[in-house]
């Protein structure tokens, strides 16, 4: 039965009708973003009626295309990942583009992906405003900055079922280098969307500078000392006394503009010199406003190694505490017991599902261990491309192969030489690369692609996976060689639904990151009763989003909380003989997993279907059944 029309579903109706069939400009009727770009469609001459004309681009072009974005997609993984757990429970999908609008990724709710993909909102599509009309996506693009399309504010007629909002994403120099969007349904409010998404890329684009602008003082500064370190500083880099680089954030302290980049000077901004904020940590602006920060030079930056700097977790204002365990006493003797082992030079596997927080341990058993201060080298094994992953990690000479850099690249396993390697989600490293992995594991030593001489490597590693390597092994996607060659001693960090006390650790990650907003009593009871299958992750990024959206000093009821808090998610088939004893973290992945295969096969190997069924996303079924899966779907 068709939903009665809303009032402002009838004025854009009307607004519609007299742009497209009349040739009126309805001014005031819709934002003036989307009537700019109605008539740059229609100057085009794109017909507003009938199906779009997209056409996705064969699964080896859009391999292509990831490959020369592989930076880009390596960056945005992390946020993608946060923002698709909570898309799939709101009925909506996360998209990564390209800075042409060419979709490298979406992920989120399966219903909705299915549904999205009847208009081709799919990866290997292209959602350039010039092609498919008035779009978030398409729009961002042109516009230069965020933006909301919802429902009859599409150009074409089809995509009225679509409420979509988008966020350019930008290098430090200024450079539009793809789009961050979030979709759903047009019948369901997505109030929150287009905030979530501007904080996703805020953090996308922090990211790049974690290497550094070369030959420029870096100022990360803010007016509160305490968001130093967060996506939310600002960040400068002046070369020569000019502005070279910056993130949005470091534009805003000043109100400048991108294109104000290689332009605006050092002193037209600040009063005192960079010397001043070496000293005292503190810098005043012209207009005499202190801005708190520190200051890194070219040579100190160089020094540094490729990877984020460790993490030390016990620090009030690190801005990834909230992302890792609260280490309790147990944990704590998690970590002395995996300081030995590496101290004594043998390898550390950390298991756990994804969210719990693995890398954030690895980072402090680097900072407890007697390599503390060495390189710390993370390397996301199901990050990297596959036809990547192998010249990435092991490096290459000048000229090994097409596309290679000139004068080659050293590696991320030279990189780490002297510190600690960590090789995160080594389930999911091709079954080809292993044996050569293998190969540098047993001997220490490597053969860069395209020849050389061979070179000599001394590191500790830690691995880490969120799969049952015994499973993969027994499928034959993972060899037994080197599992035995990485797990001398495994750490399995509990999942946040088998936490035994979510209501005591939901608080004490409200102190840390609430900045002194209150949450009632019932709110505080919906997020410690919810079983947070992202688990930490997705616990610390909820919170963020709730203070993101709130004012200093204001109390945050159980209204004010993601919808998804409210429903109560189906649970998964247990057997009755499953009952009798408290399950451990292998029962449950095992229960988890037969959970999983029964839907399937129910489902006649339709994955879409068995996702729903189960209320989770395809994605974590393709994750979870990897080979399985492939061999059993239609």
């Amino acid at each position: 039965m068709a939903q009665p029309l809303t009032a402002s579903d009838r004025a854009l109706g009307a607004a519609r009708r007299a742009f497209f069939e009349h040739g009126g400009a309805p001014v005031g009727k819709v934002p003036d973003t989307i009537l700019r770009s109605w008539v740059r469609c229609q100057r085009l001459g794109l017909p507003a009626q009938g199906a779009p004309q997209i056409e996705p681009v064969s699964a080896a072009r859009l391999s292509e295309m990831r490959e020369r974005h592989e930076k880009l997609w390596r960056l945005a993984r992390a946020e993608l990942e946060l923002l698709s757990s909570d898309a799939a429970a709101t009925g909506s999908i996360v998209i990564l583009t390209d800075e042409d609008g060419w979709i490298l990724d979406a992920e989120g709710s399966a219903s909705f992906l299915d549904r999205a993909g009847r208009v081709a909102l799919m990866p290997g599509a292209c959602w350039n405003e010039a092609q498919v009309g008035t779009n978030a996506i398409g729009t961002a693009i042109v516009e230069g900055r965020p933006v909301v399309v919802h429902g009859g504010e599409h150009y074409l007629a089809p995509h009225g079922i679509l409420s979509c909002s988008a966020t350019p994403i930008f290098d430090p120099y200024g450079t539009r280098i793809g789009v961050l969007d979030i979709s759903g349904d047009a019948r369901v409010s997505h109030m929150h969307a287009l905030g979530l998404a501007r904080m996703a890329v805020a953090s996308i684009e922090h990211r790049y500078f974690d290497d550094g602008i070369p030959d420029a003082e870096l100022l990360r500064l803010h007016r509160d000392p305490a968001l130093l370190g967060t996506a939310r500083e600002g960040l400068l880099a002046f070369r020569n006394g000019k502005l070279v680089a910056a993130n949005q954030a470091g534009l805003q302290l000043f109100g400048l503009e991108r294109g104000e980049l290689g332009r605006a000077s050092y002193t037209g901004l600040f009063a005192d010199a960079p010397s001043r904020l070496r000293d005292d940590g503190v810098l005043l602006d012209r207009q005499g406003r202190a801005l708190h920060g520190r200051v890194e030079d070219g040579q100190a930056r160089a020094r540094r190694p490729a990877a984020r700097p460790p993490i030390t977790v016990s620090a009030a204002v690190d801005p990834q505490a909230s992302d890792a365990p609260l280490f309790d006493a147990e944990q704590d003797a998690a970590l002395a017991r995996a300081r030995r082992v590496l101290d004594a030079g043998l390898p550390v596997l950390v298991q756990g599902q994804t969210g719990t927080g693995k890398e954030v341990f690895a980072r402090e058993l680097h900072r407890r261990c007697a390599r503390a201060g060495r390189p710390f080298v993370a390397v996301n094994c199901a990050a990297l491309p596959e036809g990547l992953i192998e010249a990435e990690l092991f490096g290459y000479e000048d000229g090994a192969f097409t596309g290679a850099r000139k004068h080659g690249n050293p590696g991320l396993l030279r990189q780490a030489d002297g510190g600690v390697l960590f090789l995160d989600e080594i389930g999911d490293m091709p079954l080809a690369l292993q044996p050569r992995l293998l190969r540098v594991l047993q001997e220490r030593e490597l053969l860069p692609l395209g020849g050389g001489k061979p070179v000599k490597l001394d590191f500790a590693l830690i691995c880490a996976t969120h799969r049952e390597l015994d499973q993969a092994i027994a499928e034959g996607r993972f060899r037994p060689d080197l599992y035995y060659r990485i797990a001398h001693h495994t750490v399995r960090i509990p999942a946040l639904a088998e936490h035994g006390d979510r209501a005591g650790l939901v608080h004490a990650l409200w102190q840390r990151l609430g900045q002194g907003r209150r949450l009632t009593d019932d709110a505080h009871a919906l997020l410690a009763s919810y079983d947070w299958p992202g688990n930490l992750r997705q616990l610390s990024a909820c919170l963020r989003t709730l203070v993101a959206l709130s004012e200093p000093g204001e109390t945050i009821g159980a209204d004010m909380l993601p919808s998804y808090l409210h429903i109560q998610r189906p649970a998964l088939p247990v057997a009755p003989a499953a009952l009798a004893a408290p399950a451990s973290a292998q029962d449950l992945d095992a229960l988890a997993e037969a959970a999983m295969r029964q839907a399937l096969a129910d489902c006649e190997g339709n994955v879409t279907r068995a996702a729903r069924k189960l209320g989770i996303s395809r994605s974590t079924l393709y994750r979870r059944l990897g080979q399985d899966l492939r061999d059993t779907t239609h």
